[in-house]
């Protein structure tokens, strides 16, 4: 196995419109912010990976537009995803691991203001029998929340403390939508109010990774990446417990993560209740400092909050501030799909 890093990361300031910008106004800035970080070119960048999903653009092969953000030329080697971008790093890394490449650019982005994203991601029901009911995102959450309720694993003073701790963390961040006091307001879908629910916004990331002494020399502190693993559960919501996530506990298993304590788990939770799943399937405890950046209860652009969470994983192990991070990427209702990847520093290499 090569060693692949990520050596830098870039992402938009989340907003809740940005009826001014198309998805390449969008992405521009973060590609030349990332690219600038590591002094590479575009024509030095071996594989180039995006995450994205056309239901969110309402016109098919829409990534293709993106493309325009990245250069026409020189002709890259390029691939794409309908998934988080968090997926397309999976495959970029990937890419590396085979000797084809020995840097890549990943980015994602999510426009999701201009429709009703509640019912946008109904799309990723099975269609025989869920997507026919129109169950919106909303209220499938409230379902696995009120799951968690009846099983004593939580209570509504308990997920809005989590609501709480994680915008109160996003007051550090600069590129957040929502911070500081978020007042719980009123239910959405008992039992969620729509403090425990993500905010709908706008935004971009990106990543470069690069393999060994390439990484090194382009970064002063690489976030190495120890193990990555993704999983997924049955597709019918019927057939799960709500209440626990194998498929992240497996991710997690396959990718190390148990092997030694993490110090930071950056988690893809955008309701309150997918954060009490994920600390118990990930054996997260107190002495784990979750969600710094202030989570996806803070920003959750679409395709984009789960690169965002590796980005923010890597980027505080690029600063100093953490050796051993865990970063955890999901997709698809009730936490379906679950990506989970252990980042470590230069010091804790070897």
């Amino acid at each position: 196995m090569r060693d692949v890093a990520i050596v830098a990361f870039a992402q938009t300031t989340h907003r809740r419109r940005t009826d001014e910008l198309s998805e390449v106004d969008l992405l521009m800035p973060v590609l030349h912010e990332v690219l600038g970080a590591t002094g590479l070119k575009a024509n030095q960048i071996g594989f180039t990976c995006s995450g994205s999903a056309d239901y969110l653009a309402g016109r098919a092969f829409s990534f293709t537009m993106a493309l325009d953000g990245v250069g026409a030329h020189p002709p890259i080697s390029e691939s794409h995803v309908e998934m988080d971008g968090a997926w397309a790093l999976y495959e970029a890394w990937v890419k590396i691991q085979t000797g084809e490449a020995d840097t890549a650019l990943v980015y994602s982005y999510g426009k999701s203001s201009p429709g009703r994203v509640r019912d946008v991601l109904t799309r990723q029901l099975d269609p025989y029998y869920l997507a026919p009911l129109w169950p919106d995102s909303v209220a499938l959450a409230a379902l696995q929340a009120q799951a968690l309720i009846d099983a004593g694993a939580t209570d509504e003073p308990a997920l809005a403390e989590v609501a709480a701790r994680n915008r109160t963390a996003a007051a550090d961040n600069p590129h957040a939508q929502l911070t500081g006091d978020v007042p719980a307001g009123d239910y959405l879908v008992q039992p969620l109010r729509t403090g425990d629910c993500p905010p709908i916004g706008d935004g971009a990331a990106a990543v470069i990774l690069a393999a060994g002494d390439t990484a090194r020399a382009l970064c002063e502190r690489p976030a190495w990446i120890r193990g990555i693993d993704h999983r997924i559960e049955a597709h019918g919501l019927g057939v799960r417990d709500l209440t626990d996530s194998p498929s992240a506990r497996l991710a997690a298993e396959r990718a190390g993560a148990f092997e030694r304590p993490v110090d930071t788990a950056e988690l893809h939770a955008p309701f309150t209740s997918q954060e009490v799943v994920l600390r118990k399937a990930l054996g997260l405890g107190d002495d784990v400092r979750v969600n710094p950046s202030g989570g996806a209860l803070a920003a959750n652009p679409v395709m984009a909050a789960g690169l965002i969470r590796l980005g923010e994983a890597a980027a505080r192990i690029h600063r100093g501030e953490s050796d051993r991070a865990l970063a955890h990427a999901t997709s698809g209702p009730c936490l379906q799909q679950n990506l989970v990847a252990v980042l470590e520093g230069e010091s804790a290499h070897g």
